[in-house]
């Protein structure tokens, strides 16, 4: 599996032993959904930073350059924490679907979790005002508090990743 930096080297987003849980979120620069969850995806993040969690924003359209995805990043003020997945390894190990979509790994690689950032889409078309349920952030809350995930998977909403199987 090769994903790679904004500097178009290969990178392996487990390698760094500090982090206790690693969360990748698949976004896409033109995906409406997954724009809309920018102020969540920086919440979440900032939250659970000081926790021993690591996020990495995955972009996983291989038409999309460098530069754009830094400029998502910018304009839609996100972590600058990004990696291109343009062969889809970390697409089919963390079995995302669509973006916006997170999966969730304990060291090891060990997937726990993978699905919504939280329900404020109930499905194409139908969004909630505010979200009533916290997928993700209950996921993380639990893996930091040493208890077992609540579920394992959550159906995402969201604009789908092109050649997943």
């Amino acid at each position: 599996m090769t994903v790679f930096d904004l500097a178009g080297q290969p990178f392996d987003p487990f390698a760094p032993a500090d982090a206790k849980v690693i969360v990748f979120i698949f976004v896409n620069t033109d995906c409406p959904i997954s724009n809309r969850y920018a102020p969540e995806i920086r919440r979440v993040s900032e939250r659970f930073a000081r926790s021993g969690v690591r996020f990495w924003l995955v972009y996983a359209d291989p038409d999309t350059s460098p530069d754009a995805i830094r400029k998502h990043l910018q304009d839609y003020q996100l972590p600058p924490e990004a990696l291109r997945d343009p062969q889809h390894g970390l697409v089919r190990l963390s079995q995302a679907h669509v973006t916006p979509e997170a999966a969730v790994f304990l060291p090891g690689r060990r997937l726990v979790y993978h699905g919504r950032i939280d329900n404020r889409y109930a499905d194409l078309g139908k969004e909630r005002p505010e979200a009533t349920q916290h997928d993700l952030e209950d996921v993380l809350e639990a893996l930091v508090q040493g208890k077992p995930v609540p579920y394992p998977t959550a159906r995402a909403v969201g604009c789908y990743i092109s050649d997943t199987k």
